[in-house]
């Protein structure tokens, strides 16, 4: 995955122009208890930046005593560069629910999480996959370490310049795999993602996707939602007062799971579908200018 740098600071539109609300009665009276947020696509823009309003505007955020946690896609192995988009994140959703870190000591973070998939289950379910679609690509996340290569297949289509080694499959699934990916050259992944969920049991392993054109297999159970219920817990939050933000299919779980759901202009329908509010796109620094209203009205 790509760099993504702190730049400077955007300009920020109008404040007519920031929001627009499913009703207003929705809208937070006061500063939640807890705010969460993707990172990829909705604070990080698509020239892999961060603005440096965001980041300000996250700080004060901490300042007004609200705990912010980075829920993200991303595995272990990125916990550097998530850290980077968002280091004022005092715990971290990784993998996509399957790692919680506590970041609120830096000297001694800690591990609340950590859930694997065994390789045979995941051997099997692309079995599945290729007895009703025909050939599947799969990538598999196995190593914590940072910048870790993903292992599989032979691709020439990953959307990033991650570092992929190529190990037959029988030797990428000797290990318990934190995330899998899995792709066909003829189905699109919304399409691919509802036969993937029709064919396994969620009590093998849980689908979804965060727009990168792969279907992303974790362990059962695991997404956004366990992972925040995991941070929740930790912190003693009820889910009605967390603020989660979101772009994509892989957010649904927590827009299912949080009390206020806002998301960026350039969300996927199904997301934009269950949003209480629908803020300005990431390109456009969404979540900070939201924020930055919540703040001020809350002054």
């Amino acid at each position: 995955m790509p760099d993504h740098g702190g730049s400077g600071h955007v300009e920020v539109p109008v404040r007519e122009a920031a929001v627009a609300p499913r009703n207003d009665g929705l809208r937070p009276r006061g500063l939640p208890k807890l705010v969460a947020t993707d990172l990829d696509g909705t604070v990080v823009r698509s020239d892999e930046t961060v603005s440096g309003f965001t980041h300000a505007v996250f700080d004060r955020v901490r300042a007004a005593g609200v705990p912010i946690v980075g829920a993200t896609g991303r595995g272990p192995r990125l916990e550097e560069l998530s850290r980077v988009d968002l280091p004022h994140a005092d715990l971290l959703v990784l993998g996509g629910g399957g790692r919680v870190l506590d970041l609120r000591d830096p000297s001694a973070p800690r591990v609340l999480r950590d859930a694997r998939l065994p390789g045979p289950v995941v051997a099997g379910l692309v079995e599945a996959l290729e007895n009703r679609l025909g050939p599947v690509k799969l990538l598999v996340e196995v190593l914590d370490a940072q910048r870790a290569p993903l292992w599989g297949d032979e691709v020439d289509d990953w959307p990033y310049p991650d570092d992929l080694k190529f190990r037959p499959r029988e030797e990428s699934l000797c290990y318990d795999v934190i995330k899998a990916f899995v792709k066909t050259d003829d189905t699109d992944s919304d399409t691919l993602l509802r036969t993937a969920r029709s064919l396994v049991a969620p009590e093998v392993a849980a689908f979804t996707h965060s727009g990168l054109g792969w279907v992303e297999v974790t362990p059962p159970g695991v997404d956004k939602a366990t992972g925040l219920a995991v941070v929740a817990a930790e912190l003693g939050i009820d889910p009605a007062d967390v603020l989660v933000f979101g772009d994509m299919p892989n957010d649904i779980p927590m827009f299912e799971w949080a009390g206020h759901r806002v998301a960026v202009a350039n969300a996927h329908p199904e997301v934009l579908a269950l949003a209480d509010e629908v803020t300005l796109s990431n390109d456009r620094d969404g979540v900070a200018v939201y924020l930055d209203e919540l703040l001020k009205r809350a002054a």
